[in-house]
């Protein structure tokens, strides 16, 4: 019986493998015949699909034979539907036509740079961010793109993290969502801790490098990164998505859509959690964040509204590791008070519309309203009274001038605003032209709690020590072409007049009063010319202009008579980009000369605070190379290099000198010395090899020069240089039931490479054998050793 019901057995899994069959194809565009790529394929009943490759093609296997229900979607594309019949000897080719809705490309238009705009970009999909995609924050998942360099206070990827590019720090790269701004108003930067998970619901980003063609915001000044949201979906759908990694890092998101509903609605919504403890010693994050957007989708119109929210909490590391605790102690964190924690919330509101109107015109309006509020919470042990502006405490007769202390302080803020944009096509498709703008209002409270001393005097809970407001009002106008002059010869010209009214007043941390208005006035002209060859090259060139206002901390922190003046920059890029067949390059030659430029001296204001000072010339030179190259079906490698000189002509620093009865700085002048943070070399590379179908092995490095903490390019206040090595292993299977089910592996650093790619110094002279000793102290931010994410995605 036992070999009766073997044998049965065998037979039957036998026949059963003989029914399994394999369904193969390519799926193109209706109009063009190019391949679509990601679009998804799905047999009805049986469960099983696949999504095309760079190619259009798929392949599903472990079909049954007979009738198979074939289901083909692709967004701005109709749905095709047609029954197959299985075994089917040749490959089958579905062409896709696109659908009479309008689609959402044009929202983000304005801030786009095209195939023929002469600048220098980078374009990332949904597909590509997906792959690095495990929890860390989007400047971690840009690590590997041109020229850039990243950093993480706690070591780990989650929590604060920040990039520069081209060696331009996060407060001088634009950042827009959608078209709309989302560099902070006064400090000009941008807190991905406060966008967690964010990439999640990113259809697309474009990274600009130098001034680029960004039109809103305010920090253009070295480049932009424009991220577009996600777009409609036409099917239904839903996704499971949890990572687990070292340092008990842990994400979890929910994502789920309706589809079109009625061939017009779409709802699509997300809810993320993210924890770390950190590799750094409690420096945990508790991350969490929600997306919803609902549209209507109409031939010539759709009317977006987008709501997103991201909340964190995390252990303060900023204070950073000492010098001498590089080698034995590397995850030490000087704070130890349990609660020493920042805390904040920020909310956005997108309204947003694009239409279309007759054959020759576009427009796009967009409202939008961000919330923030929260604090961060500190331990202060022996603070004199007098820096919170109380007086000293008499108790027995003895009088008593500090006391411990656990402040707050706050930042309680509303953005908002409106962009809008019209874009005019000729019908020869010669003339590109788009007229647009913005108005925008920031309106920022500041102020600081004491929520606890150990000797409280004349003190209440809560009590303010200080508190100030700002309000700033941005507004822009702009006007950019394209002319086609004549075949595949392209001039573009951008026109930008930006005005800032920026009023400040109250009272600052360090009890001074900051009673202050400015108003500014920015013409920024940007031209180019781009040339098309009949091979697919493209030759650029172009010559751009940015102004950039002081931020917040130049204001407050000045004498307001001796206020800094604005940066200027003058920036010329060329090169050439091209695709064909399996090899794709971009080669760019770069000068950004500075005018005024701001940076730390070690000049202090009359309280002792560090101010920023102009310096008159500096400027960035250099060679950015990438390409990407198909060896074999299998094979694929890629990579780039950055070579560049980064100099101010001239500047004076000024040191701290303790070293006699009464204190003073002594100024020490440098000439054709290296901007800060400024690496002359970063390069990356890639080698993805595909062994089977639907497994990927990926292979990529980094290596970063040697960086100056300050800017006199001493080798004493210097971060070395660091190369590093990532492994990711992503395995993909349509199993029954699911749409995809996605396994990924990604072990960063994986020969513990000890390297620390940011951090800060300062230098003081004290009483010495000799007269007097220098004394330099150096902080850094160390990032983790070999550390691991592991992923599993699921989508019905």
């Amino acid at each position: 019986m036992k070999k009766l019901l073997l044998n049965l057995a065998f037979c039957l899994f036998t026949i059963s493998a003989w029914a399994q069959e394999s369904l193969k194809g390519k799926i193109l565009d209706a109009d063009s015949g190019e391949p679509l790529i990601g679009a998804s394929v799905w047999t009805e009943k049986q469960g099983r699909g696949a999504v095309t490759d760079e190619n259009g093609n798929f392949t599903i296997s472990k079909l049954k034979s007979g009738e198979v229900l074939l289901r083909v979607s692709y967004v701005g594309f109709e749905t095709s539907e047609q029954v197959i019949t299985l075994p089917r000897a040749e490959e089958l080719t579905i062409r896709l036509k696109p659908t009479e809705l309008l689609t959402e490309e044009f929202i983000v238009s304005a801030t786009r740079a095209s195939a023929t705009t002469p600048t220098t970009f980078q374009t990332i999909d949904k597909a590509e961010l997906a792959k690095r995609n495990l929890g860390q924050d989007i400047p971690i998942l840009l690590n590997f793109t041109p020229s850039v360099v990243t950093n993480s206070d706690a070591g780990a990827g989650i929590g604060y993290t920040s990039m520069s590019i081209r060696g331009s720090d996060q407060s001088r790269i634009n950042v827009t969502v959608n078209g709309i701004p989302m560099n902070d108003a006064e400090s000009h930067g941008v807190f991905y801790v406060n966008m967690p998970d964010f990439a999640s619901s990113v259809d697309n980003l474009q990274i600009q490098r130098g001034v680029g063609t960004s039109t809103n915001g305010a920090a253009t000044f070295g480049a932009s990164l424009n991220i577009q949201t996600d777009t409609r979906h036409d099917d239904p759908y839903a996704e499971i998505s949890n990572s687990v990694g070292s340092f008990n890092s842990w994400k979890h998101t929910v994502k789920a859509g309706t589809g079109l509903l009625n061939n017009r609605f779409a709802v699509d919504a997300r809810l993320s959690k993210i924890t770390s403890d950190g590799y750094v010693d409690r420096a945990f994050s508790d991350l969490k964040s929600f997306f919803v957007s609902g549209g209507y989708y109409g031939e010539n119109h759709v009317v977006k509204l987008n709501v997103f929210s991201g909340k964190e909490q995390t252990y303060q590391a900023w204070y950073g590791l000492p010098e001498s605790k590089l080698e034995d102690d590397r995850t030490f964190n000087y704070y130890t008070y349990d609660n020493e924690t920042d805390n904040y919330q920020q909310d956005h509101y997108q309204l947003i519309y694009t239409g279309k109107i007759g054959n020759n015109w576009k427009t796009n309006a967009a409202l939008h309203y961000t919330y923030g509020r929260g604090y961060y919470e500190q331990y202060r042990e022996d603070d004199d009274f007098a820096s919170y502006g109380l007086p000293d405490v008499e108790i027995g007769g003895e009088t008593i001038s500090s006391t411990d202390i656990i402040r707050r302080r706050w930042l309680d803020n509303d953005f908002f605003g409106g962009i809008a944009s019209a874009n005019y096509i000729s019908d020869d498709g010669k003339w590109d032209v788009i007229l647009g703008g913005g108005i925008n209002r920031y309106d920022g409270d500041h102020f600081g709690e004491i929520i606890w001393a150990r000797i409280a005097g004349a003190t209440n809970i809560r009590d303010r020590y200080y508190d100030n407001n700002a309000v700033k009002d941005d507004r822009n106008i702009y006007l950019k072409a394209t002319h086609e002059i004549s075949p595949g010869l392209n001039l573009f010209g951008d026109l930008q007049f930006r005005g800032i009214d920026y009023t400040f007043y109250g009272v600052n941390d360090d009890q001074r009063i900051v009673d202050g208005q400015v108003n500014y006035g920015f013409f920024n002209p940007k031209f180019g010319l781009s040339y098309e060859r009949n091979n697919g090259q493209i030759w650029y060139a172009s010559y751009a202009v940015a102004n950039r206002e002081p931020k917040r901390s130049d204001f407050t922190d000045n004498p307001i008579t001796e206020i800094p003046r604005p940066e200027r920059l003058n920036d010329i890029e060329a090169g050439v980009r091209a695709q064909s067949g399996k090899f794709s390059y971009n080669a760019n030659f770069y000068y950004m000369d500075y005018k005024d430029q701001l940076i730390l001296t070690g000049q202090i204001n009359d309280v002792g605070a560090y101010i920023r000072e102009n310096v008159d010339n500096s400027y960035r030179a250099g060679i950015e190379l990438s390409g990407n190259y198909q060896v074999s079906k299998a094979f694929t490698v890629g990579g780039n290099l950055t070579v560049s000189q980064n100099k101010i002509k001239e500047f004076t620093e000024y040191v701290d000198d303790y070293s006699t009865e009464e204190f003073q700085q002594e100024a020490f002048t440098y000439e054709n010395t290296d901007i800060a943070f400024s690496p002359n070399t970063i390069a990356s590379a890639i080698i993805e090899f595909k062994p089977i179908e639907n497994l990927s092995l990926n292979w990529m490095s980094k290596y970063v020069g040697k960086q100056f903490l300050d800017n006199s390019a001493s080798d004493s206040r210097s971060l070395d240089a660091f190369f590093t090595n990532d492994i990711r292993i992503n395995y993909q299977v349509q199993p029954r039931f699911f749409k995809s089910l996605e396994l990924n592996l990604l072990v960063n650093n994986i020969f513990n490479e000890l390297y620390e790619p940011n951090g800060y110094t300062f230098s003081y002279f004290v009483p010495g054998d000799t007269g007097r000793e220098l004394i330099t102290e150096n902080y850094y931010y160390p990032m983790a050793g070999t550390n691991f994410m592991l992923g599993l995605n699921l989508k019905f």
